[in-house]
Parts: C-alpha cells; structure tokens; sequence
C-alpha cells in the first residue's frame, strides 16, 4: 500500500503538494486566525465532582462569586498615611470613574475608602485595597477584565497602586503561553533549520523537514480552532500542541529525507526511489504517528476537559504531521531527484563510507561485546534516577506558577500575607435544607478543623434554603487534611453539606487522575504492544520497548521530582519549586510514553528490516543502529531544541512539559536506544524475534515484509507444490577465492551475469556487493543495505515461486 502511494505521489508530483499547501493554507485562514477568540480558560476540574456540584449550587443560588475578580492593592509611600483626605478623595474618584467607563464590565466595587472597614486595610493602614467584580460569567470574565486593565491603575501622588486578583493572575497565565508560541517560531524554527543544515549538509534537503514543521503548525492551529467550536479548548493545549506538531513534523521530515537520499547514494532511478522511501520510511512514519497517538489518546480516559482538549489537539497534529509526511515530501522528492543535495554548505561524500567505520556501529558493538555489565549498569543508573519520584506531590494551578519576579504574582502574595480572610481561594460549605439549629451545628464542627486562617463565616444571608460558609486555609500543603476532616463531619439528618472552593476542586481533580491513571496506563500498555507486535513481527520486542519506556519514564519523572519539588534549577531557570500540577504530570506522562516509542519504532525497524534478509541478530542489531543512529540522535536533538524553547517558558507547567520531554528525549537517544537496547537484545538472542504463528501471518498481511526474501518467514510460509525453478547455469555463482577478512565489490562482470537472469534489468550501481568472509559457520553481513551474492540468488527463487503461485 505504501509503495503504491509513493508511485502515486511521484507521479503526481505537481499536483499533490498544491493541493495539500491549499489545503492547509484554507484551513489556517478559515479557523486559525479566530483561534484565540475560541480558547477557554477553564477546564482543570472535574465536572462531576462534589465541589463542582457545590460551585453549581452556588452560582444558581447567589449568582457567580466575583468577589476576588480584581484586587487593587494601595502602598502608602514617603510616609504618607492611607486615610490622608485627598488620598481618600483621589481613590474614590478613580474607582467612581471605573464605573462610569465600564458599565457593562463591572459589577460592583467593594474598597477600604468608601466602608471604611478595618479588615480591608492593615493596621497602618499604610496598606489597603479595593474588590472589584466583574459582571461577566466563565469566559467573559477575562475579556472584560482586558476590556477594563489599561484604566486599573490611579494616579495617587504618595500611593502605589498594583492589581492582582484571580482573574488578573488568569490574565497573565494566558500572555505567558502565548509568549511560547512566538519564542518557538522566532526562535526555535531558525535553530532547527540550522541544525538540519549541519546534518544534511544542503539548504535544500535541510528545508524539506522545515516545509513539514510550518505547514504542521499552521494546520494544527486550524485544527484546534475547528475542534475548539465543539468541544472546550484550554488555552494550554494550543503550546502542547505547537509543540508536538512542530518537533514531531520535523523528526517525521528528517527520517524521510535521510531514506530518500539513502536510496539515491544507491544509484536507483527517482521513481523507485521515492517508492520505496514511502514504502519503509514512510511507513514507519505512519506506524510511530499510530504510537503516538495512541499514548496521547489515553488522556481520553480522564473527567478534566483539559486533558481531552489537549489530546485532541495533539492526536491532530501527530497525525498531520505523518500526512504531511508521506503525501508532501514524496512529491517534493520527485520534483527535485539529485536536486536534494543542491546548494551544498560541506561535501558529503562521508556518506559513502563503511558503516562499520561510524560511531553508531562502535557503540552497540561495545554495548554487545559486554552486554551484562552494560545492562546492569544501566538499570543501576536509571533506577537511582527514579528515587526522588518517592518525595512528589502535587497542587493546582494558582499565582505561583508566575515567574517569581511576575509583578502580579509579587502583589497576589502581599496581599494574602496582609489579608489572609480574603485570599483569592478560600474553602466553601454550601449547606442545603438547614434550619437555624442544624446550620449552627455544621458551623461550629467546622470551625473546630485545624489549619484556617480564620472561623467560618457566611458570604451572604442564607437565600430558598442555602448558605455558603467560607474560610482560608494557612497553608496549601495542608489542603487534603483540611478537606478531609471536612468529609468526616456529623451531618445532621437531611442536611446537604457540599465541599466547594478552589482548594476542594484541586483535590478532587487530584483524587480523579488517580483513579483513572491505571486504567490510562493498561489501554496504551495494550495497545502499543499489539500494535508493535503487528510492526516487528514479534511478541518479544514490545515488551522489551514497554519495560524499556517505563524505565525511562520513571527517570524522567524522578528528574523533574528534582527539578520542580526539590527547586534544583529553580534560580537559574527563574521558577518557584513546589507541587507539581496533576493533569500536566498525566499529560507528559502520555507525551513522554508516546514519544519513546515513537523512537523505538524507528531503531527496531530497521533491525527487523536486517533480519528479514537473512542476517543474524548481532548483524540486525548493528545494521539498524548503524543506519539509525545517526537520524535517531539528530531528531532527538531537532526534537530539545524545539523544546528549548518553551522551556523559557513563563509558565512553570509549561517548563514541567519541555524539561520532561529533553530529559526523556536525552536519556532515549543516549542511553537506551544506543546502547541498552543492543544488550539486552543481544542478550535475548533468538528469542527476539518470537510470535505465535497468528502474529506473523497478520506481519505478512500487512505488507512489512514486501521485498525482504526472509528466511526467517519464509520457513513459516507454505512452500509451493510446484518444483523449485532451476537457475540458468550462467547463474552459477563462481568459487569465492578471496582472503578472509577482504572487502568484495561487485565488477561489471557481476552486474552483466544478473542482467542475463529472467527480468531483470540492473545497473552496475545497484549490484555493487560489499561483503565480508564468513569464519567459523558466522553468518554473512550486510552493510549499507547491500547484500551478499547468494541472499540475491535466494529472493530471485523466491519471487519466480511467487509468480508461479
């Protein structure tokens, strides 16, 4: 199928890429531009919650709290005094005339100047402020603060004037992910296409990813936007998805350029070429979008409209980046031919050169030559890694995921340090069907809990049977106690107590993930192994990549356990340690899983590729990670300096992703993929490559085999009742006289002796053999995809077996 595409895409060459740009370039128009007018702020909690019934009950009964909307904190400066005259004077002006301008904005005013209420100044009162709600509900909130911020601040001679407040701490989240998306593209896009010209040694192979990654991008916010209309879109998702489309079309445009110039080096027409550039890489592309998407989809399995927006969105972008791919590139591919290298920056002739001569054969022949010690060191390592995993905790979203010199953060936490009643995410009991004696009986049992700021106090006269109590709690730390001894009070009969708040929905979201998580974690368990299983034709292979993803998994979240808990980086990287937020954690956890894979999909498949030809397992090992080490490592690093870029995030969860991802990423290239897979695979041996003969019929069915002549399926394969057809006797392959260890090349003696074999009609460059003395019973290898003599003769057998059939 895929090498029938890629004729399709060559010979379509002019038409496919003009209608895919169109395409794209529609969709970006159509809905990307109103991207930003669709995105949400909420979607953290879970919406079938008892604090989100509380918030409900609440809303339905008093009308949206919006108490601590906007906070404007006055600093008396040069010794002046909060209840001067014409401070006062000047204060209550500017908010008169806040109200003048912003009707339709502002709901109403609560401030220090005109009550006169001690507990809204500090005993100074060199310190005060002023609440300000906003009559706009969920989403609106934040437009209409936007509509009201340039008029905030007074001018007060002698006071300082600052803003904080939930929705100005929303504010200044939502301008912090969207400073990530121009510091990829202003900053990121030129590393990568840098970064492509060092490795490809041509403008225009280096372009050829880019053209993937801008188009990706582009599409994928079309497709955010798209979604966005049906379903709740955080504005989070639409950095992750950047993110994801940009890296992954990127690495997906790498892998395909590497095979087409490959196949090219090999002397094949165009044509073939790109057939069977589409064919291998092409395929493995979709199969490690398939991965990745399947990791990612697990997210689905959780309540949070965060995390399903998010895994729509990069589902999306995954899989646009794969499209583009194998639709775009193999076009491009035939346009261009030779031209791939054109405007060359270095020679590349180093591309010829034996492939036992390269680093990526060195090194999984040393992990080989002493596979135990190998492996067990680094299981050592990467176990000690994990540890830290055993200190991390987590937390919601709230001001301290600001960079700590943010100056609406700074103001948020003087004003909780001065005013601790008033923070902006007190606790709540909404208490439903109370009488006077039953709802006293619920205050005083709550006011007993440890760790308020102050008692329970109503937020406003009980209304149809209703009454909201709320206090603050000291310390986020103690959020799950406070909580829980909440749950344990003795509820009077047909009394409804509901715990509500911002501390409350945190919990709860927390408690949420849990449950689900195992269940997340079996489906993209199960099904990357089963499809895995179908791609490698073993049973044996996915689960040592499951085991292997796991370990690095473990590493990764160990590493950031030190990061974002311990605060090791947090000077230079400009955040505040602290709890780590649990739907971003389940969410690199999918990224991270998916990702590993995605990568393994691309080493083992080359290794399959090998061993499908005949060689032994060792050979297989070498082959792959010789052909593959090399892109591998260079997607890897393509992949962290994209992430690089949001890693100067303002935003700490959004550090969380892009530090987790060049962790796992690093240790993936390195470590794993390099040298624990060839060990422990080495280790296995044979075994490798077991499956149940239902497995290995439906690796056939899909195709994966096709022009492999395997020995190691043809003996699973029914052998033909007609006679074996005999090879001419010209075909007879001369004597190999040889010395050991001499390098063979194919003469154009050779090349005429297979152009007189039935149908077949090759040039000198595509029977050019290197091939290496067999010692010892040692089986043959095969290096740069060229093969020995008789592995040639065997396929030939093998395809007139075919035709007869």
């Amino acid at each position: 199928m895929f090498e029938r595409w890629g004729l399709f895409a060559y010979r379509h060459r002019r038409v496919v890429p003009i209608i895919v740009l169109l395409g794209i370039l529609g969709l970006y128009a159509a809905f990307g531009l109103r991207l930003d007018g669709r995105l949400s702020q909420e979607g953290w909690d879970d919406p079938h919650s008892d604090s989100t019934l509380a918030a409900s009950i609440e809303q339905d009964t008093f009308g949206r709290d919006s108490n601590g909307d906007v906070i404007l904190l006055y600093r008396a400066e040069d010794g002046h005094h909060l209840d001067d005259p014409a401070i006062q004077s000047a204060a209550l002006k500017h908010l008169e005339s806040l109200r003048q301008q912003h009707p339709d904005q502002i709901d109403h005013v609560t401030s220090y100047f005109d009550t006169h209420n001690a507990k809204l100044a500090n005993v100074d009162k060199t310190l005060a402020f002023a609440a300000i709600g906003l009559k706009g509900d969920g989403e609106q909130t934040l437009k209409d603060f936007r509509l009201v911020e340039e008029d905030l601040i007074p001018e007060i001679s002698g006071v300082k004037t600052e803003v904080a407040g939930a929705t100005a701490v929303a504010d200044a989240l939502d301008k912090g992910m969207a400073g990530d998306i121009s510091r990829a593209e202003i900053y990121a896009l030129p590393a990568v296409a840098v970064l492509l010209l060092i490795v490809f040694g041509s403008v225009v192979a280096a372009a050829m990813p880019l053209v993937v990654g801008v188009l990706s991008i582009l599409g994928s916010l079309g497709v955010l936007s798209v979604l966005a209309g049906f379903v709740q879109v955080n504005v989070f998702a639409q950095s992750v998805v950047t993110l994801l489309g940009l890296g992954l079309a990127i690495d997906y445009g790498l892998f395909m350029v590497s095979r087409f110039r490959e196949e090219m080096d090999r002397g094949q027409p165009i044509e073939r070429a790109v057939a069977t550039t589409t064919a291998t890489a092409g395929k493995t592309v979709v199969f490690s979008a398939g991965m990745v998407a399947v990791a990612l989809s697990g997210l689905l399995v959780f309540p949070q409209a965060f995390l399903k927006s998010v895994s729509y969105g990069a589902i999306s972008a995954v899989g646009l980046a794969a499209l583009l791919s194998v639709t775009v590139l193999p076009s491009l591919f035939g346009i261009l031919g030779k031209n791939i290298d054109r405007w060359a920056v270095r020679r590349t002739s180093r591309r010829a050169r034996r492939m036992q001569d390269t680093l990526w054969w060195k090194i999984p022949s040393f992990a080989m030559k002493y596979s135990k010690t190998v492996t067990l060191g680094i299981c050592i390592v990467l176990l000690g890694l994990t540890l830290p995993l055993a200190k991390i905790s987590f937390g919601g979203i709230n001001e301290t995921y600001l960079p700590p010199t943010n100056q609406v953060r700074q103001t948020q936490a003087e004003f909780d340090e001065n005013f601790p009643e008033f923070r902006t995410e007190p606790i709540k009991l909404v208490v439903t069907n109370a009488d006077n004696a039953q709802l006293v009986q619920v205050y005083q049992q709550a006011n007993q809990v440890a760790g308020l700021t102050g008692r329970f106090s109503p937020s406003q006269a009980t209304k149809e049977g209703t009454t909201v109590l709320s206090a603050g709690i000291a310390d986020r730390k103690d959020n799950e106690r406070v909580i829980q001894d909440l749950r344990n009070l003795d509820v009077p009969d047909g009394v409804k107590v509901y715990i509500g708040g911002t501390p409350a929905l945190e919990v709860e979201s927390i408690e949420a993930l849990f449950e689900r998580l195992p269940w997340m974690a079996i489906y993209i368990v199960i099904a990357t192994f089963i499809l895995m299983s179908l791609v490698f034709g073993s049973m044996v292979l996915p689960a040592k990549a499951v085991i292997m993803t796991i370990l690095g998994m473990g590493t990764t979240l160990g590493i950031l356990t030190l990061m974002f808990v311990d605060g090791v980086g947090s000077g230079i990287f400009n955040f505040t340690p602290g709890p780590l937020m649990s739907p971003v954690l389940v969410l690199i956890v999918a990224i991270i899983y998916g990702l590993s894979t995605d990568y393994e999909v691309f080493l083992l498949s080359r290794m399959v590729e090998a061993r499908d030809r005949g060689s032994s397992t060792d050979d297989a090992i070498r082959y792959g990670t010789a052909h593959t080490g090399g892109i591998i490592t260079a997607a890897a690093l393509i992949m962290i300096v994209v992430c690089g870029a949001f890693g100067f995030s303002e935003i700490v969860m959004m550090k969380y992703i892009a530090f987790g991802m060049i962790a796992a990423l690093f240790l993936d290239a390195t470590i794993i993929r390099m040298m624990l897979v060839p060990a422990v695979m080495h280790l296995l041996r044979e075994d490798n490559w077991w499956a149940p003969r239902f497995v290995r019929r439906a690796y056939l069915a899909l195709g994966h085999h096709e022009g492999a002549g395997s020995p190691r399926l043809d003996k699973q394969r029914p052998r033909p009742k007609e006679p074996a057809i005999s090879v001419p006797a010209q075909a007879e392959i001369p004597e190999d006289t040889t010395p050991a260890g001499a390098d063979i090349v194919a003469t154009e003696e050779d090349a005429e002796f297979w152009r007189e074999l039935p149908n077949r009609e090759l040039s000198i460059d595509e029977v050019v053999v290197e091939k290496h003395a067999t010692r010892s019973g040692r089986s043959v290898q095969e290096d740069a995809e060229l093969v020995p003599f008789q592995e040639l003769m065997r396929r030939l057998e093998a395809e007139k077996r075919r035709e007869l059939e």
